[in-house]
């Protein structure tokens, strides 16, 4: 189904042709077309997309699993159906619809995991600009059981990091075990997952400890209701200000989404008896480090998540189209992708940035 969209043969693209080779953008790059859909696939014309540090390691390829290559990334894309694969039966979704294109590209939705609610780790999950061709491109296949559909209130460059960074983290606190009241620590609190999850903790009752460094970075969770601020290069005592600034007892529950292994390792010292550690941001290469004597006798939970389900993801974005959690961005073309991604490794990006795909 494709009536009323014309659709180009070739489009604008930013392809890794190679982990150690140069970012191209071309703009030749061919579009799939409607009649070469498979039942099941829809074609996205995306309007933007957001960049996520996922997509710096998918780049640079030094997670232990590869990305396939050569690669579109991207899995922030917010955008219009402009067709549906023939004999698709049953598709909640029509052409005009406008949608979201997260990191869980598809899922079987039959296996153990999908059946129990974790469908973001599918025996046979495909994976947005890793698996399969992402966002960083002006048209981009996915299925219609997995696109999401974006709130009308919601404009398109402020739902796009949404789809993963703020599912991934509204999903972290909603399994983190706090309630209304409780303390919960943020490392990486200034960054593009880090800024929603203050927004999305305060919405949820919650009172933030913010862990960042820098000025700008202070002023930004301070203003979105952090209720106390830890600047990790400042500090001599990194445990001791958190414990100083929840009454002495520590935080109910840490979630953590900056990437490096020293901020999983503290947590453990700085959560009261009880407290959650949840396992979010994903560093290139480090373990997780736990003392056993005081994860023990602390009864301390340590809990993976990984992005989010369907549903999480229409939650969070509802709770954003209501005004309760605001994505600050700043908006580039996608020829900027390059220093975008030198700013990500050099951890100078405030917030988020998103790809206007319409210039």
């Amino acid at each position: 189904m494709s009536s009323h969209f014309q659709i180009p043969k070739t489009q604008k693209a930013a392809i890794v042709e190679s982990n150690d080779a140069p970012l191209r953008v071309v703009s030749d790059h061919p579009v799939k077309q409607p009649g070469e859909l498979a039942p099941g696939e829809c074609l996205v014309r995306l309007d933007c997309s957001g960049v996520c540090h996922t997509d710096l390691h998918a780049r640079k390829g030094d997670w232990p699993v590869p990305a396939k290559l050569p690669l579109i990334g991207g899995h922030e894309g917010v955008g219009i159906v402009v067709a549906v694969g023939a004999h698709t039966q049953d598709s909640p979704v029509k052409l005009g619809d406008r949608v979201g294109i997260k990191w869980l590209a598809y899922s079987c939705l039959d296996c153990e995991p999908c059946r129990k609610g974790i469908e973001q780790s599918c025996e046979k999950g495909k994976y947005s600009g890793f698996t399969v061709d992402g966002t960083f491109s002006q048209y981009v296949v996915s299925y219609v059981n997995h696109v999401t559909p974006i709130p009308s209130s919601l404009p398109s460059d402020e739902a796009a990091s949404i789809l993963c960074a703020g599912v991934t983290v509204y999903r972290a606190i909603k399994y983190s075990n706090t309630h209304i009241g409780d303390w919960i620590v943020l490392p990486g609190a200034g960054g593009g997952l880090g800024h929603l999850a203050v927004q999305y903790a305060v919405a949820m009752g919650l009172r933030v400890v913010a862990i960042d460094t820098g000025a700008e970075k202070k002023n930004l969770c301070t203003k979105l209701g952090a209720e106390a601020w830890v600047d990790f290069k400042e500090t001599k005592d990194l445990v001791g200000d958190i414990k100083a600034a929840t009454g002495g007892k520590g935080a109910h529950a840490a979630v953590v989404t900056a990437a490096t292994g020293a901020a999983y390792a503290q947590a453990i010292d700085y959560l009261r008896p009880g407290g959650t550690l949840m396992v979010v941001g994903l560093p290139a290469q480090a373990k997780l480090s736990a003392d056993i004597f005081f994860t023990v006798i602390k009864s301390i939970n340590i809990v993976g998540s990984y992005v989010g389900n369907r549903q999480d993801a229409r939650e969070a974005l509802d709770i954003a189209a209501r005004g309760k959690v605001k994505c600050f961005f700043e908006s580039k073309p996608l020829s900027a992708l390059s220093e975008v991604y030198e700013g990500l490794e050099q951890g100078k990006i405030v917030g988020r940035v998103v790809l206007n795909m319409t210039d």
